[in-house]
């Protein structure tokens, strides 16, 4: 359980990229979650979000290396909070929305401006492991946010 949960069904085996892989897994998980609303959509990312930190945890102990590439939870949580803002907002996500979304918050997983940087640096375990990914998530759906509103 704590592999699949933290491996994202396996896609963190992925020979290269498997943050981009993971990010993949987070848009396939949008459209079922998009469909609940907004307040499940939320509930069901905080659920993941959870499993993540105990699931990344529990991966790093078994392995023994912090912040194992093979987990991807962390980008797939991103990858959700990036595409909040069309659930809260109930515009439909299409193609080139959601390619939007998915390259807005590689760049910021990739990048880690800031307080993303910071917040990878100054955590251990599990919880290391998702923050800089949940704050990325954020900072990609307020551009994301910006980007609706501006040529929504």
């Amino acid at each position: 359980m704590v592999v699949f949960i933290a491996t994202g069904a396996g896609s963190g085996y992925a020979p290269v990229a498997s943050g981009t892989f993971g990010s993949m897994v987070g848009v396939a998980l949008f459209f079922p979650l998009a469909a609940t609303g907004p307040w499940l959509y939320l509930l069901a990312t905080v659920g993941l979000l959870s499993l993540g930190v105990w699931s990344a945890d529990e991966f790093e102990h078994v392995h023994g290396k912090k912040d194992d590439g093979r987990i991807v939870i962390d980008e797939i949580v991103g990858q959700l909070l990036t595409l909040f803002p069309f659930v809260f907002l109930g515009i439909p996500a299409g193609f080139l929305w959601l390619v939007t979304g998915f390259v807005v918050f590689r760049v910021f997983d990739v990048v880690k401006p800031g307080p993303v940087r910071w917040a990878e640096q100054s955590f251990d375990g599990g919880a290391g492991v998702m923050l800089d990914d949940v704050l990325a998530g954020i900072f990609s759906a307020l551009v994301m946010g910006v980007l609706i509103a501006v040529l929504g």
